[in-house]
């Protein structure tokens, strides 16, 4: 089957699940039929007639209604490990022909061995040496046509579906309800900007001029007589812990009214959420099912973990501010959405 065809056959997929949710949530007259009753579900619906009601105090023009949404563990699966990463370590496979070199330099040549133990232990400078192999050098159209290839193909190792089948059902009706309601929905992610808006729009229904999230450099060159943005190979903005915050300023311009995380990495948007005065959304995703899904934490007691940990001290923090903790084990009825039949 050519690359083509997998390809259609994707968008067709994710097109045809989009479309099964909306019309399931639109016939049953629920926003949030995957959600279980419960004070996460009512928060949600709460807060929505809370700041669309004209004549209420708390009441929040169309102009400014703002959600921001992290992606990896809170819109899709994120585990054992970020899908952008397993993007990375592939074309570390498929570029390692054209860099001899790379058999003798770490962290190249731990990839290469397949030494999944000691990937496990690399560090940040690791992946950052991985990143800028792999996603630099070349155009940013070069780029996205490579992403939005493997996507269409590329499946998880456990639950043997693509990547892009296993975005939250939950989530996107959230997203879906919140976009009714008047809200605009950004993805606001430590990923990569351009890996995210190969499919942000398709899976979600946010387009890519709201994505934001990390970038290389890009250089604004001529490449036989036309202008192209190249992709240099060092990291330009991180999107993480206060540089969410940072970039919704440098990108929106607005606080968020909602926001929604799980994990450390999202505290410092969800504190940039609830400043000022009126009423906030706050909400986290704890992982804490792993029969359908994952459970980690350490929030909890949950096991820890490198990706996308959810430490104690976060949950504390959202005790005391009223922020909302989701439970996917107990607040959803499903994880990920089913084929329409």
């Amino acid at each position: 089957m050519s690359q083509l065809v997998q390809r259609a056959g994707a968008v067709v997929f994710a097109t045809a699940v989009l479309g099964w949710a909306i019309g399931a949530a639109a016939q049953s007259g629920d926003p949030l039929p995957s959600w279980n009753e419960g004070a996460a579900r009512q928060a949600i619906l709460q807060f929505v007639e809370t700041v669309t009601n004209e004549g209420g105090a708390d009441y929040v023009a169309p102009a400014d209604r703002i959600a921001t949404f992290d992606n990896d563990g809170t819109l899709w699966v994120s585990h054992p490990l970020y899908v952008e990463l397993v993007f990375a370590l592939d074309r570390v496979a498929t570029l390692a022909p054209q860099h001899p070199e790379w058999r003798d330099q770490e962290p190249f040549k731990t990839v290469l061995a397949a030494d999944h133990k000691d990937m496990a232990d690399f560090t940040k400078g690791d992946w950052a040496q991985i990143i800028a192999a792999t996603h630099g050098g070349m155009s940013t159209e070069a780029f996205l046509e490579i992403a939005r290839a493997w996507l269409a193909t590329a499946k998880h190792p456990r639950f043997d579906r693509l990547y892009t089948e296993l975005a939250y059902q939950p989530m996107r009706e959230v997203m879906a309800y919140l976009r009714a309601s008047g809200f605009r929905t950004y993805i606001v992610t430590g990923g990569g900007q351009a890996f995210v808006r190969a499919f942000s729009e398709r899976i979600y229904g946010v387009p890519v001029e709201q994505v934001v999230g990390s970038s290389m450099v890009t250089e604004y060159e001529y490449r036989h007589g036309e202008p192209v943005l190249m992709r240099e190979p060092e990291e330009f903005f991180t999107v993480n812990h206060d540089g969410k915050a940072i970039g919704i300023n440098l990108f929106i311009g607005k606080r968020p009214y909602a926001a929604f995380g799980n994990s450390d990495g999202d505290r410092e948007m969800l504190e940039w959420t609830g400043a000022g005065d009126g009423v906030r959304l706050k909400m986290l995703v704890l992982h804490d099912d792993a029969e359908r899904a994952y459970a980690y934490g350490p929030a909890d007691g949950l096991p820890d973990t490198k990706v996308g940990a959810f430490s104690q001290a976060l949950v504390d923090e959202a005790k005391q501010k009223g922020w909302v903790v989701i439970s996917m084990k107990n607040d959803w009825k499903t994880i990920f959405a089913k084929p329409p039949q």
